[in-house]
């Protein structure tokens, strides 16, 4: 059956509208990646579009030359893997009891989890906390004190949810006890949410940013962020202390873009291979409260 000239008209409009959303996501990336790749001249006249103008490896050559910057990309990926993981154990942990049958102190403890949402301790109180756990400047105050979120609690238990109890008892008959029940049916069959929550984690984890900064003094230990905001600040200040007629410093700009796309990078090559599971795990968890 051919498509009537209405739904032709109506499959144009949307194919144009999704194509223009995509044009304005897209375009902001291409013009950092652009911007990154540019020589100073151009970014200062304002002629730098989506395409690379006066094409220059020297922002990338003036980050990667920082002697800091190696060791924290490894401690960022430390910290995005192991907070991934720790994050996801407890918060599974928290809503597999939530999500089934009712016990005694179900609703009071569900109630925390959601009052959870909406207020948070604060940033002195669990400055107060690290400090007396003995965990200042180290990797643990990075990771324990945004070790569990409310909302990914509240969201892998509506995942949980979604599977059948009967399940559980077969499976209690043949002897499975409740830790092989939460490991051998119950991740398996909620994949698509445990790998949301996790991509949640983990981009989180990627981007922290203010943890470090109130609890790590050792050089050694800070992540990628913090070294990137180092070069951004040390490259703006050798720009105010040269000579403007001499443009040989002058990459500041370039420098702001090339650590934009260098934060950027990893994750954006990662979520291809999960956007499958994120979108379902996003339609699903949010379906039942």
């Amino acid at each position: 059956m051919k498509d009537s000239k209405s739904r032709i008209i109506f499959q144009c409009i949307n194919y144009s509208f999704l194509f223009l959303l995509m044009a304005v996501a897209l375009y902001p990336v291409l013009y950092v990646l652009a911007a990154s790749l540019s020589s100073f001249e151009f970014l200062a006249q304002g002629k730098v579009g989506i395409v690379p103008m006066g094409f220059t490896l020297d922002a990338y050559k003036r980050i990667l030359s920082y002697p800091m910057l190696g060791r924290a990309y490894l401690n960022t990926f430390f910290y995005t893997i192991a907070g991934t993981f720790i994050s996801m154990l407890l918060s599974a942990l928290a809503a597999y009891p939530l999500s089934r049958r009712p016990f005694p102190g179900q609703k009071f403890m569900s109630s925390v989890v959601v009052v959870a949402m909406l207020f948070s301790a604060g940033m002195i109180p669990t400055f107060l906390v690290v400090t007396k756990l003995h965990i200042y400047n180290t990797v643990w105050s990075i990771l324990l004190p945004t070790a569990m979120s409310s909302f990914n609690v509240v969201l892998l238990k509506n995942f949980f949810q979604q599977i059948p109890y009967e399940l559980e008892e077969s499976a209690s008959l043949d002897g499975c006890s409740q830790m092989m029940i939460l490991f051998r049916i119950i991740f398996p069959l909620s994949m698509s949410g445990l790998v949301t929550v996790g991509l949640f984690y983990a981009i989180a984890q990627w981007n922290s940013y203010f943890p470090a900064m109130l609890y790590l003094r050792d050089r050694a230990l800070v992540p990628m962020q913090i070294i990137l905001r180092d070069i951004v600040i040390q490259n703006q200040t050798n720009e105010l202390s040269i000579d403007l007629v001499n443009g040989s410093d002058q990459i500041s700009e370039s420098v702001k873009y090339a650590t934009i796309m260098v934060a950027t990078i990893p994750i954006m090559m990662v979520y291809p291979f999960i956007q499958k599971y994120f979108v379902k795990g996003i339609m699903v968890g949010s379906v039942k409260g």
